[in-house]
């Protein structure tokens, strides 16, 4: 299977990165830092779709797995990733884009987090766990990093 990883953290080389890269040698999947784009937060009136988001978007639909990864924050993912994860919605506001978006459906997603805990959150998961399964798309796995 195809995977991808998306991580997030306020530290490009952190703990996050240190899972994710680890991940990735497991799955021999690519590695993308969300952080590294520019993703602007959703608005009802799609003012910043010439920003990053589309295109990362468009990219990762390539893959037949994308890891989500994140750092624990305040019992939820990174403003970054809840950023991305916000946007997807610009996709089904919009009939052209919905039938891109539908290229998820079938594919197949996990989740990895890091934090100080021995566990994560389910608030954490649900985030994207829902989001990606409204969309169609499979649990794979959920992992987690310290």
């Amino acid at each position: 299977m195809k995977s991808v990883i998306l991580y997030s953290s306020a530290r490009e080389f952190g703990n996050t990165a240190k899972a994710s890269q680890q991940l990735a040698t497991e799955l021999n999947a690519e590695l993308v830092y969300l952080d590294s784009f520019k993703v602007a937060p959703y608005s009802y009136e799609h003012r910043d779709k010439n920003d990053d988001f589309r295109g990362l978007l468009r990219y990762l639909m390539q893959f037949e797995h994308i890891v989500f990864a994140s750092p624990v924050y305040w019992y939820s993912v990174t403003a970054p990733m809840k950023a991305f994860l916000d946007r997807i919605t610009e996709f089904m506001d919009d009939e052209a884009l919905k039938i891109e978006l539908r290229a998820l459906r079938g594919k197949h997603f996990s989740i990895l987090s890091t934090s100080c805990s021995n566990t994560t959150p389910q608030c954490f998961i649900d985030v994207i766990q829902f989001t990606m399964q409204y969309l169609g798309m499979q649990l794979h796995t959920i992992k987690y990093g310290k």
